[in-house]
């Protein structure tokens, strides 16, 4: 949630961040006006309260038809008490409720516009020219076929479509990038975690993803769980209802989990291989540190996210993802797009986001320090999503024969191996 005194003060600022994503401007007039009667309807109920005591120190001294008079009025009073009490509960559960619906302030530097309105930051590396070398690329799908690593068949037959089987060097890979990707988080302080995939509604509602993205996300009505779609949620929400020493920030985590996503509105968009999965594993950092370090814990979470696809020696480019393309807790993210050969264009294998405070407050996770206590920062980037880095590690690092050259960083973690051989013909 955006702070409400913010709100108050600067107006303007909240309505141009919501007209820069495309979200409902008239939410912020509605949210003002709740906050109004909030108020107005608490200062009422406070001064009908005190009344009410002042009254009933009245009556123990009164006597006669002055004490009857008290009396009654002290009835009609216990009315508007009761009657204010519930205007009170009202206003505050519907400022509640449309604060909650508001989107995070987006970052002055973030770029305005749509889903193609972004920057590019940078380009990494140098996509190989297979025509050059003199043999055509083959896709990830048949790559995985020849080295047998990827059933997609089976995964639509056991699991419906966006369905796959990781089978042999495959499923080795997926262990590979896992823990090179755990390696590197724990070398530089974050702390391992395995989190859970199943997630009370204040988890999910906290983390910002039952808002725009609550279509993606699956729910288990029974049970009154949701499945994670990142471990972002689960990590997010580990201190929730807490107060952090500030001489303990910043909190780094690197979470592990598969993740859910139902895909809604992706009908017909890259429905053959793994690039656009129904489950699949990540790691996730999170960090929770003062409001002032959070942009520069941003471009540090960047930074290990390229160190990441440096090391597995991908081509790709870093982009500042423009506001109407933005998640609801966002203030700036930015995404890493590695080279998809066969399909000729970069697409997102890691993103990092600043949440400034906005999941904080959502969450009740504060900070303590000289200042007192108020609301911390919170950030995530994904340091591997796995599936997608497996289809830019095959088609990149492809040789003429079917076979797949692996990156020196990662051959450690496949017991030194340093090429996948065809298994079929």
């Amino acid at each position: 949630m955006i702070d409400l005194r913010l709100l108050r003060e600067d107006p303007e600022r909240v309505r141009t961040s919501q007209r820069s994503r495309g979200e409902d401007v008239d939410l912020v007039d509605a949210l003002l006006s709740a906050d109004e009667r909030r108020r107005a309807s608490g200062t009422r109920f406070d001064e009908l309260r005190a009344e009410q005591k002042q009254l009933g120190k009245q009556v123990a001294a009164a006597k006669g038809e002055e004490k009857a008079a008290l009396l009654a009025r002290t009835k009609e009073l216990a009315a508007e008490v009761k009657a204010a009490d519930a205007a009170q509960g009202e206003a505050k559960e519907e400022a509640e409720r449309l604060q909650r619906s508001l989107a995070n302030l987006i970052d002055p530097a973030a770029p305005v516009g749509g889903e193609e309105d972004f920057v590019t930051l940078e380009e990494i590396g140098t996509p190989r020219d297979f025509a050059a070398e003199g043999f055509e690329p083959r896709d990830h799908v048949e790559l995985g076929q020849l080295l047998g690593a990827i059933d997609t068949e089976r995964g639509a037959k056991v699991a419906g479509s966006r369905s796959y089987y990781l089978t042999g060097p495959g499923a080795l890979l997926e262990l590979a990038l896992v823990n090179m990707a755990m390696a590197q988080a724990s070398a530089v302080g974050f702390t391992p975690m395995i989190t859970p995939a199943l997630v009370r509604p204040a988890a999910m509602d906290g983390t910002g993803f039952l808002g725009q993205a609550a279509e993606n996300v699956y729910y288990l009505a029974d049970d009154d769980r949701y499945l994670v779609g990142t471990s972002e949620v689960p990590l997010a929400a580990y201190h929730m209802d807490e107060i952090l020493e500030a001489d303990r920030l910043p909190l780094r985590y690197a979470g592990f989990s598969s993740c859910f996503r139902r895909e809604a509105g992706t009908y017909g968009k890259d429905t053959r291989g793994i690039i656009r999965v129904h489950q699949f594993e990540k790691v996730e950092m999170f960090v929770f540190t003062t409001p002032e370090d959070a942009e520069a814990e941003h471009r540090r979470l960047l930074q290990w996210e390229k160190d990441f696809l440096n090391a597995l020696e991908l081509p790709y480019r870093v982009i500042d993802v423009a506001s109407g393309d933005l998640g609801a807790s966002a203030a700036r993210k930015f995404d890493i797009e590695a080279w998809v050969p066969t399909q000729g264009k970069y697409r997102e294998v890691t993103s990092t986001s600043n949440t400034t405070e906005y999941q904080a407050r959502r969450l009740s996770i504060r900070m303590r320090d000289a200042e007192g206590t108020r609301p911390l920062a919170t950030l995530n980037g994904t340091l591997v999503a796995v599936p997608r880095v497996i289809v830019a590690l095959l088609e990149n690092h492809q040789r003429a024969d079917g076979s797949v050259v692996l990156p020196e960083a990662l051959r450690p973690f496949l017991g030194g191996k340093a090429v996948l051989e065809p298994v079929t013909k």
